[in-house]
């Protein structure tokens, strides 16, 4: 044989026919049928808000009432209070979730320019009351109202107003502009009071935007190293910041001033073990653990019903995550896609930090466990955001389709009514020439895919264009370059 030749390849033979494995097609994950539902996000946001309230009506019961009857008030006084708010913040839900779209975009402004006054006023001594050093609630007689909160909300509505209308002619240059300054003048007024939790869930906020809004990944690095710079010059001026993070290193360095809170909280969940110690029986409610009902209430779920309580409560915090990007994914207006994602990113991202700080793996900011912890303000207010969220599930297009044709009580019609459109009438107004709910396409125009992949938007064609020609779409990714 010469070395030009070819050695012929061996024969299988019968057997190893027979024993060879056929291949097999790689299995793909398909979710449940259930989940395809035109209303499943409205279910999944209503079912894991719902029950997380019930488990913080429950708990701040539990929590607060040695502490009530040790100064001398009925131990049952301030859960019965937090179930008033509770009812309150469901009746503001209601509201919400019968509002319309447009009339959020309309009145986002006009609700930026009441925020930044309730931020002054709060400032006015004899006006704003201070408690431990920080100068953040107005009193209404019932409750104490905290302007920040509201500021967090009215932010990220407008922010989206402001970036859905630019969204067609959207550069880096305008997603910063119209948002970046306002984002500090807020965080000024906060870091005033000071609040510095306050501006931490304000920064959640912007970064949901921009996220959604499509910055370049580069820059959250920029920001990040500009907080950074800001963390360092807060601390500088206020030396009892560093205390906190200090802290947070090594709480028993200090264990009874700067760590005893950590220290604290940390025994609580060591001591519920997987269990838990049972329903009303915590230790650290005894006046040990200070703020047990609000910041350390995830430490009194811990001891009381054990790691598997903490468990059910990270999952509906997951739940609720899912529901709000699915709605963003899933809905046909642009502002509905941001709005949902920068209120997601705040709920859920506030609700990291607290129980970050309580099992001792980030610094204590004094931020609230939204729909669990007892407060006024926060409470009412992200029950409110739970209906804006139910609303923009029912704008999805098929929800919309599902509310009109289905036959719904007339308490369900009451509740929650039929949007008109599945796409604002503020942008309708504003981009006449977009096809919505089977409008024709006007002529000369070429479509491209939104950056969520979910709406279509309709952009003039270049003058001698071939319109027969198609022409591939173009997907965006979230924080990718444009």
């Amino acid at each position: 044989m010469t070395s030009t030749q070819t050695r012929p390849r061996p024969q299988r033979t019968d057997r190893a026919r027979r024993t060879e494995r056929p291949s097999r097609p790689a299995r793909r994950f398909t979710p449940p049928a259930w989940l395809d539902g035109p209303m499943t996000s409205l279910h999944l946001v209503l079912g894991s808000a719902g029950l997380l309230l019930l488990i913080g009506l429950v708990m701040v019961f539990s929590a607060s009432s040695i502490e009530a009857a040790l100064d001398d008030q009925p131990a049952w006084a301030p859960g019965v209070k937090q179930l008033v708010l509770a009812c309150v913040g469901l009746a503001a839900m209601v509201v919400a979730m019968r509002l319309p779209v447009g009339l959020v975009r309309r009145h986002a402004p006009k609700a930026l320019v009441v925020v930044f006054a309730l931020l002054l006023l709060v400032l006015i001594p004899g006006l704003g009351i201070e408690r431990n050093g920080a100068r953040q609630w107005i009193p209404l007689g019932f409750t104490d109202f905290q302007p920040s909160e509201l500021g967090k909300l009215v932010f990220a509505l407008w922010g989206a107003h402001m970036l859905a209308l630019r969204e067609r002619y959207l550069t880096t240059r305008s997603l910063l502009v119209p948002v970046l300054p306002v984002f500090g003048v807020l965080s000024l007024l906060l870091i005033v009071e000071p609040d510095f939790g306050g501006v931490v869930s304000l920064a959640l906020v912007l970064v949901g935007l921009l996220w959604a809004g499509g910055l370049p990944l580069r820059w959250f690095g920029a920001f990040a190293g500009a907080g950074a710079v800001l963390l360092g010059v807060m601390v500088l001026v206020a030396p009892y910041r560093m205390e906190r993070v200090t802290a947070f290193m090594d709480p028993f360095a200090d264990p009874t001033n700067t760590g005893f809170q950590a220290i604290r909280g940390m025994y609580a969940l060591a001591t519920g073990g997987l269990w838990g110690v049972g329903l009303g029986n915590s230790a650290m409610k005894w006046n040990i653990l200070p703020e047990a009902e609000s910041d350390y209430i995830f430490a009194i779920i811990g001891e009381e019903l054990g790691f598997l309580g903490c468990l059910v409560v990270v999952t509906l915090y997951g739940v609720l995550a899912y529901a709000g990007f699915r709605i963003a994914r899933r809905s046909a207006d642009r502002f509905v896609q941001l709005a949902s994602v920068a209120i997601t990113v705040w709920l859920i991202g506030q609700a990291t930090m607290n129980m970050g700080y309580v099992v001792g793996m980030l610094p204590v900011t004094g931020v609230t466990l939204p729909l669990i912890s007892a407060g006024g303000t926060s409470l009412i207010l992200t029950l409110f955001i739970v209906g804006l969220l139910a609303r923009f599930a029912c704008s999805e297009p098929a929800a919309v389709e599902h509310l009109r044709t289905a036959d719904r009580s007339r308490l369900a019609r009451l509740l929650l009514p039929a949007p008109a459109h599945a796409v604002d009438p503020v942008r309708l107004h504003r981009f006449p020439d977009e096809p919505v709910e089977g409008r024709p396409a006007v002529a000369g125009t070429r479509t491209l895919l939104h950056p969520r992949g979910t709406a279509a938007r309709r952009t003039p064609a270049p003058r001698g264009a071939d319109l027969r020609r198609r022409e591939p779409a173009v997907r965006r990714r979230p924080g990718g370059d444009r």
